[in-house]
């Protein structure tokens, strides 16, 4: 007997749903527990306090501060620096002229590199003036010999020269191209707090001159040197020296912009005419050049070799291809004060220098017994 085959789908859309008391039995028994407490819960609000209920806390007044006075929301300004030192504070004072004066500025003249109101001076755009009455010149060497005392004995000048002469030493400042810096006073003094001495190390333009960067470390810091040996200084601070009485210093925030000055080479050479400035020139630029000077290097003999080879020489060359030209002008101009000479060419880092116009000795000799 073949069966239907919709007869099973017939019987199970006839089947009876399943009732919700059927259903309770597969519902797990944590499901009514939690029901159950919640709904006791709900009763319990609505009846009792319930257990645990935190306590209103009562706000206590605020005591009223007294009312403050602020100008634009900013705090009040400090003081600004005051300092008894009697010279012009400047960036440099072994590498600037205090007698030329420059011809234009790269930047308002009012820009102070120690910052919008922290020093009592004003900035010109090349120095900050001192203001105010100082002593007498004979009363701040009185103070600075108190300061440092008797003088040392040969075995106490050996003994500091032993500890702070070598490579190693910690108490070192390096002396650059910006020679006796202001801010470099301010770290001389700072090592003075835990040394007698301290050793300075000079490179660059500075060593064509080392005899204007010994006076200006003896005049700005007070101290004395005790040790010099090519471009090695040890500078003593002094028996009586007080770290806690130290000169205020006001720090310099950034370095400013170097003013314009005149020109250093004219187009024609005082002296000579265009025709024969030209003719020096091209005679300069063949010829041998005397040294060849390196960037941060020692320059202290410079000078005597100029002076020596202007024996024979008219022109003389100096090679600063590796001195680069910022420092290149900078030698130019020494050399111009030192030797003296005349400067008539900076070209590709060469410089060419002219003796000028000199009378002979045995000249002067004639020209004398002529008077005479």
């Amino acid at each position: 007997m073949r069966r239907n085959p919709f007869s099973s789908i017939r019987q199970s859309l006839q089947t009876p749903k399943p009732s919700q008391n059927s259903l309770i039995s597969f519902l797990p028994s944590h499901h009514f527990l939690s029901r159950s407490k919640k709904k006791i819960a709900s009763q319990g609000d609505e009846t009792d306090d319930p257990a645990y209920s935190p306590i209103a806390k009562v706000a206590e007044p605020k005591p009223e501060l007294p009312p403050r006075t602020l100008i634009s929301g900013r705090r009040k300004a400090p003081a600004p620096f005051h300092s008894d030192l009697p010279f012009d504070f400047r960036f440099s004072y072994s590498e600037t002229d205090t007698s030329v004066q420059p011809i234009g500025f790269r930047e308002p003249p009012h820009f102070s590199p120690f910052g919008p109101g922290r020093l009592d001076r004003k900035w010109n755009g090349v120095s900050a003036p001192a203001v105010g009455e100082f002593p007498q010149e004979g009363d701040m060497e009185e103070q600075r010999r108190s300061v440092l005392g008797g003088p040392l004995s040969e075995e106490e000048v050996e003994e500091l020269v032993e500890r702070y002469r070598h490579s190693d030493c910690s108490r070192q400042i390096n002396l650059g191209r910006g020679g006796v810096t202001h801010n470099m006073i301010d770290d001389i003094h700072n090592h003075w707090k835990r040394a007698e001495a301290v050793r300075i190390k000079c490179l660059g333009v500075p060593t064509l001159d080392m005899d204007n960067v010994c006076f200006h470390l003896e005049d700005k810091t007070g101290g004395k040197l005790i040790y010099r040996n090519i471009n090695m200084l040890l500078l003593y601070r002094g028996r009586n020296y007080d770290s806690e009485n130290r000169p205020i210093i006001p720090p310099m925030l950034w370095k400013p912009l170097a003013p314009i000055y005149p020109r250093l080479v004219k187009s024609i050479t005082d002296g000579l005419t265009f025709e024969e400035t030209k003719a020096m020139r091209n005679k300069g630029l063949n010829s041998p050049s005397l040294m060849k000077l390196s960037r941060n290097g020692v320059y202290i003999n410079v000078v005597e070799r100029v002076r020596e080879a202007f024996k024979t020489l008219e022109v003389v060359r100096l090679d600063c291809s590796h001195a680069g030209s910022s420092d290149c002008k900078k030698i130019g101009v020494k050399l111009r004060d030192l030797v003296p000479c005349v400067p008539i060419l900076f070209k590709d880092e060469q410089i060419i220098l002219w003796r000028g116009k000199r009378i002979d000795e045995s000249n002067q000799c004639i020209l004398s017994t002529q008077d005479a």
